[in-house]
């Protein structure tokens, strides 16, 4: 069984989500300095890329 165009872009939504809150989290928890703002942009960016990877399923 083989992945199509969707299947590809929902396993790559997921795994940016999942990749988004580590991120945060060890910007959160880990790091108290200046690099810890660094890593929660970070995750804030996976989940906005996730947003539009799930926005463009279906539509490509």
């Amino acid at each position: 069984m083989g992945m199509n165009k969707n299947t590809v872009f929902g396993w790559a939504t997921l795994i940016m989500i999942v990749m988004g809150l580590i991120l945060i989290a060890l910007g959160a928890f880990r790091y108290d300095e200046t690099a810890g703002w660094g890593f929660g942009a970070t995750g804030v960016g996976f989940l906005a890329n996730a947003w539009v990877f799930n926005a463009l399923k279906g539509r490509v």
